[in-house]
């Protein structure tokens, strides 16, 4: 189920895509399951259909959506999408570390946070 935040500063077709590609990542919606179409999901969020169009197009643009004329959108294979996340996974990563840099946190204290965080999931 996708809900939008009002507040968030994010265009809504950005808001979207992201839920849309989390949902993909986190299973809920699985290579080739067909997509709801432009018109119902802008009339089920409330919102002009040119936003849902240009959600699905980043989305497409991105790997995670594949569009049939005609026949509506669905969930790329896996394959597709997963390596365009893991970049985009890497390059917040990369952002991440040059602002812990900026406020002065070692490398040492950088690599003892992210060690215990991958620790304490693999519980």
């Amino acid at each position: 189920m996708i809900v939008l935040d009002l507040r968030d500063k994010r265009p809504l077709n950005e808001q979207v895509a992201d839920k849309i590609m989390n949902l993909i990542a986190q299973g809920g919606l699985s290579p080739g399951e067909r997509l709801p179409s432009v018109r119902n999901l802008a009339v089920d969020l409330s919102v002009n259909p040119n936003t849902i169009q240009r959600a699905y197009a980043a989305l497409e643009e991105k790997g995670y959506i594949t569009t049939i004329t005609g026949r509506g959108n669905y969930v790329s294979e896996e394959s597709r999408w997963k390596s365009g996340l893991k970049s985009e996974m890497l390059e917040e990563l990369r952002e991440a570390a040059l602002r812990t840099k900026s406020f002065g946190v070692s490398l040492d204290e950088a690599l003892t946070c992210v060690k215990e965080i991958y620790e304490r999931d693999a519980k």
